[in-house]
């Protein structure tokens, strides 16, 4: 059974008044860049937990997480009350098999995400490891509305350092936003849109698509691509997309 530590807020960053994130500082066992492992606020008896990725690599001095506080959640509006000096309680061991030690070679690397669930990516991103395996990245990120599209300072510095090996696309469902896509990401593969939009297409031979999100999202997306000849990534089978559910 993991081991919890105390962990103490240093910094929080508020995006939206629902979305936020906290950095912490905890001495956990190393981890690789798109795990998740848990946070806790102990309630008398019960401790209250939920599992959240890292954003940041794991070379950096605290570990950052992404949130959205829910209404009449259990836990995040209790996270989302936290302030810097706060203590939270941080499993020490991290999970999840969403790292690219998991994924087979290629040429062209998809990020595709919701909501907060462009944390793992932005962690893997931030390693500096994709871009010394891939030739082009893309990162995908779909929101409802445009102020949902954070971290830009960050994504900004992957652009000026990578230039053309790097390409992000903002999608937004519910309003329009400048250089942002309209609609839903599958039905934006569908249609070609995006591969048009980053000059690149889906393929068997070229492409590693990694996809983590919603569950309703994950499984249209990955219908949508085996439906374009790309084949799930298993262990015992290598293939070309990698999923994880983010709830």
């Amino acid at each position: 059974m993991a081991a919890w530590v105390e962990g103490r807020v240093i910094d929080r960053i508020e995006w939206t008044p629902t979305l936020f994130s906290l950095r912490v500082e905890a001495e956990l066992a190393p981890y690789k860049a798109g795990q998740f492992t848990k946070l806790a606020l102990q309630r008398g008896e019960q401790r209250i937990q939920r599992a959240y990725s890292f954003v940041n690599p794991p070379d950096m001095p605290y570990h950052e997480f992404y949130l959205i506080e829910i209404p009449n959640g259990e836990l995040s509006p209790s996270l989302g009350a936290l302030q810097v000096g706060d203590s939270v309680l941080v499993q020490s061991q991290a999970t999840g098999f969403l790292t690219l030690d998991e994924v087979p070679a290629g040429r062209d690397l998809w990020l595709l995400s919701t909501g907060t669930a462009i944390g793992p990516f932005l962690a893997m991103l931030a390693q500096g490891e994709a871009f010394e395996r891939f030739e082009h990245l893309v990162l995908v990120h779909g929101v409802r509305t445009g102020e949902e599209l954070t971290y830009q300072s960050l994504i900004a510095s992957f652009s000026e350092r990578y230039d053309a090996r790097f390409s992000y696309v903002p999608f937004v469902s519910r309003e329009f936003w400048p250089g942002a896509m309209a609609g839903r990401i599958p039905a934006a593969i569908t249609s070609g849109q995006l591969q048009e939009r980053v000059g690149l297409t889906f393929s068997p031979e070229q492409s590693q698509v990694l996809i983590c999100g919603n569950p309703a999202m994950v499984k249209e997306t990955q219908q949508t691509l085996i439906g374009l000849g790309l084949a799930k990534n298993l262990r015992r089978t290598p293939g070309n997309i990698s999923v994880e559910n983010y709830w």
